[in-house]
């Protein structure tokens, strides 16, 4: 009902104004079925309105027998093809058309299914987002079982959904619920089906291993009926809403223990769908009894995986570089890994243990490893060291193993033969080390008594510091000096008694 004066004013423009009734139902904002009615009351003559005839009219027959054969024909071909008949519309409202004449299916009714206690179980993963720890992004997803007579539900969050996330979110459900049900139903998720056609199934072996182990039966369902486990999808649905909206928590340890604490908790304590006027934590405690029980021990959830580990020891695993002992470097070596841990193992040996870093790009080292690589490297500098002064100097080998007989400290000897090499040379070193050890002075004062007496016979000069460029090639380069006696015979006076004409050529 309007209001009188409202009445009044549609019928006084209508008369006054002349205005048409889509006017006045725009201006006084009312509907223009209102004001067809105020104006019949008023005595106006309903003027009938004119329907012509739809363009589409003289096709709509062809058009449902064409949609009774092919349902699920496009509009745009169906167009064409009216099109082709003489159809002279647009093609914008044919797809309207269309899709008023379109057959639809039957709706279909569903039994609602129920379980005997400790039958059956549901199990799904749910994506809940993303999660940064330090300069990785990875996602944040819920492992979910619930049981389909209680209900009872086991929530545990991981950061991805790979086989050993979902390995392991089964152990732990199974430990939680301290039992196991007869039958797990999964969507055609890969971690369970690898491949399905029609009732031929392949199943993932690792959930074949899991499901001998627990002695359960693993089982699809059809495809395209997600009503066959609209258990465990409420359930998720009630975790999103009542578990995880607008929660707070520091990190994923955080987070998984509200988890263990709301399941324990409110999910537990909530009426049951089936028996509201009986609790979920009631229902679960009847259904115990008829549960299959635990092995003696849980099913190994680690993650197996072989790499290759190039010069550099350290072994990637997900998205992380673990150190490793430097002698095993370019090998093909085994990680196993868990939540917390990571182990590399070279054939049966466990050579490296780590905590778990979830990281992106991070160096996770044990000290002792990068502390034995710093170590053989200096050793290494100090073989090639001595590799120098035995290519300089031959007699220095010997001398090395007299000087380890007397208990020497090698690596002193080392550097003062070689100070003494890079200022007297190659020739003067040798033959001071080989008059020490013609004295049996297998010591480098030795030597350095010997190679100065060499040089003051000589009468050479004490030689002078040369500060070299900060190159280490040229603290690592031996030359050899070559007898310059040749040079001298080609510098000597001619032999020859009779002295040389200067019109003549020497012979």
């Amino acid at each position: 009902m309007i209001a009188r004066a409202l009445e009044a004013e549609i019928v006084r423009l209508h008369h006054t104004e002349h205005w048409p009734v889509g006017t006045i139902a725009t201006q006084l904002r009312v509907h223009h079925a209102t004001v067809r009615r105020v104006l019949a009351q008023a005595g106006v003559p309903v003027v009938q309105k004119i329907v012509r005839p739809s363009m589409v009219e003289p096709y709509r027959a062809f058009m449902v027998e064409t949609l009774s054969k092919y349902p699920t024909l496009r509009a745009s071909r169906l167009y064409a093809m009216v099109r082709e008949r003489g159809y002279p519309g647009a093609p914008d409202h044919f797809r309207a058309l269309v899709a008023r004449l379109r057959p639809r299916p039957a709706a279909e009714a569903y039994l609602r299914l129920r379980t005997l206690p400790g039958e059956q179980g549901q199990v799904d993963w749910a994506h809940f987002g993303k999660l940064s720890v330090g300069r990785a992004v990875r996602p944040l997803m819920a492992f979910v079982m619930v049981l389909s007579y209680s209900r009872h539900l086991f929530l545990r969050f991981y950061l991805g959904a790979a086989m050993s996330e979902f390995i392991h979110g089964h152990v732990e459900a199974f430990a939680w619920f301290n039992a196991v049900p007869r039958v797990l139903l999964y969507d055609n998720l890969k971690s369970a089906v690898l491949e399905r056609s029609g009732d031929a199934i392949h199943f993932h072996p690792r959930l074949l291993e899991l499901a001998a182990h627990y002695r359960f039966q693993p089982r699809p369902v059809a495809v395209a009926r997600g009503n066959e486990k609209g258990r465990v999808e409420r359930a998720i649905r009630f975790a999103r809403d009542a578990f995880f909206a607008a929660r707070t928590f520091r990190d994923l340890d955080d987070l998984n223990a509200q988890a263990k604490a709301w399941c324990e908790g409110a999910a537990a304590d909530r009426p049951c769908p089936e028996d509201r006027s009986r609790s979920v934590r009631t229902l679960f405690a009847e259904e115990a009894g008829h549960l299959l029980a635990l092995p003696e021990n849980p099913f190994p959830a680690e993650e197996r995986l072989e790499l290759s580990v190039r010069k550099t020891p350290y072994a990637r695993f997900d998205l992380n570089d673990y150190s490793i002992p430097h002698t095993h470097v370019q090998r093909t070596l085994t990680v196993l890994a868990t939540l917390d841990t990571v182990r590399i193992l070279d054939g049966l040996e466990l050579i490296a243990t780590h905590v778990r870093s979830f990281d992106r790009g991070a160096q996770i080292e044990e000290p002792s490893h990068v502390q034995a690589l710093v170590a053989h490297k200096r050793a290494a500098r100090a073989h090639r060291a001595q590799d120098r002064l035995h290519h300089a100097a031959p007699s220095a080998k010997l001398l090395f193993l007299r000087a380890a007989e007397r208990g020497t400290h090698l690596g002193v000897l080392t550097r003062g033969l070689l100070q003494l090499l890079d200022s007297h040379g190659a020739s003067a070193l040798e033959a001071a080390i080989a008059a020490a050890l013609t004295e049996d002075a297998a010591h480098l004062g030795a030597v350095r008594h010997f190679i100065d007496s060499h040089a003051h016979a000589r009468g050479q000069p004490p030689p002078i510091a040369v500060a070299l460029p900060k190159d280490p090639r040229l603290h690592t380069l031996s030359v050899r000096p070559q007898a310059l006696s040749d040079y001298e015979q080609l510098a000597a006076e001619p032999t020859d008694e009779r002295a040389p004409n200067d019109n003549e050529p020497y012979p």
